[in-house]
C-alpha cells in the first residue's frame, strides 16, 4: 500500500489504514515529543493527542509537498499546546559566567545523541523549546515568535543562552571525562 492509498484510507476513516500510519510514524513522532515534555508518560499524552488531531484533519492535506513534514507540523503543535496549558514562560535566568564559551571541536566527540538529548532536556522550559523549534526542526524565529506568542528578539535570546548553557555542560562533561 503506498503511502497515498494509507492516506485516502485514513480520509475514510478507514482503521486499518490508521493503524499502518501510527505504526509507520509512532516512533519518530514519540521522539519530537520527548524533546518537549518532561518525562515519557507527558509525551504519550502529546504523541497520542497528535494522532487524533492527525486523523481528525487529514482531510486538509493536499497532497503536495511531504506528508511527513506536515504530520511533523501537527505533533509540534500539539506540543507546545500541551506546554501553554502549563502557562510556559520565557523568564530570564542569570548566567554565572558572562563570556562566551568556545568549544573545541574534540568536544564533540565523545558526546552521543543521547547523551546531547539529555543535556537538551535539562535546558530550562523556554530555551529547550525554543532550541528544539530552531535547530532540530528548522523553525525559523519569526515562525517561532508566531507560535509561542513572544517576539523574535525573545527567541533569538532564549536560542543563543540555549547555546551557551549547552556548551557550558558539554565543557564539564570534558572536564570530567579527562
Amino acid at each position: 500500500m503506498t503511502e497515498s492509498d494509507i492516506i485516502k484510507g485514513c480520509i475514510k476513516q478507514q482503521q486499518h489504514c490508521q493503524r499502518m500510519l501510527f505504526e509507520q510514524y509512532a516512533g519518530k513522532f514519540m521522539s519530537v515529543c520527548l524533546r518537549y515534555a518532561q518525562d515519557a508518560m507527558e509525551a504519550e499524552d502529546m504523541l497520542q493527542d497528535a494522532f487524533v488531531r492527525i486523523f481528525n484533519n487529514i482531510h486538509q492535506f493536499k497532497f503536495e509537498g511531504s506528508f511527513e513534514g506536515w504530520m511533523r507540523r501537527v505533533v509540534v503543535n500539539v506540543a507546545l499546546k500541551h506546554l501553554q496549558k502549563k502557562k510556559l514562560k520565557f523568564n530570564e535566568i542569570k548566567e554565572s559566567h558572562s563570556d562566551a564559551v568556545s568549544l573545541q571541536p574534540y568536544a564533540y566527540n565523545h558526546l552521543g545523541e543521547e547523551d546531547l538529548m539529555k543535556l537538551i532536556n535539562q535546558l530550562p522550559d523556554g530555551y529547550k523549546i525554543v532550541f528544539n523549534l530552531n535547530v532540530i526542526e528548522g523553525y525559523s524565529h519569526e515562525e517561532i515568535a508566531q507560535m509561542l506568542n513572544i517576539q523574535a528578539s525573545t527567541s533569538r535570546s532564549q536560542l543563543v543562552k540555549a547555546r551557551k548553557m549547552l556548551q557550558q555542560q558539554i565543557l564539564q562533561l570534558q572536564k570530567i571525562a579527562v
